[in-house]
């Protein structure tokens, strides 16, 4: 599940690159006046008939990707199986350090009966 939720974020990411990417090599519609008036070099990468129609399908495309990308990521975290809250997940990790730790501590006992472990660095507590 981690393996899936990494790949679509590292699509995502690259999709919005490219997204962004192919926004701004569109011309507004601004840029059709200055053509008229001496800037005659609009247009000719792509052919006559403009980058229009070719950029305006591969950004609708991109952008469709988008966001069926963004919706699975979305679908992925909402249907996660793991612990409701912060503090569930807190407490399990209590418990278990518990269980790890039932051997010796370096730590004073809580009830502050002076006494010590045997292998304290820690002086006894008062």
């Amino acid at each position: 599940m981690e393996n899936i939720n990494s790949i679509l974020l590292i699509a995502q990411v690259l999709l919005s690159i490219t997204l962004i990417a192919l926004i701004l090599m569109q011309h507004g519609k601004g840029a059709d006046a200055g053509a008229a008036f001496g800037s005659g070099s609009s247009a000719t990468v792509f052919g006559a008939r403009g980058s229009g129609n070719f950029l305006s399908k591969t950004t609708a495309i991109i952008a469709t990707l988008f966001f069926i990308v963004c919706l699975s990521l979305a679908y992925l975290s909402a249907n996660r199986s793991g612990p409701d809250s912060v503090m569930k997940s807190v407490t399990t990790l209590e418990n278990e350090t518990q269980q790890i730790d039932s051997g010796t501590s370096d730590l004073p006992p809580l009830d502050g009966s002076g006494g010590s472990s045997v292998n304290s660095d820690l002086p006894p507590a008062n």
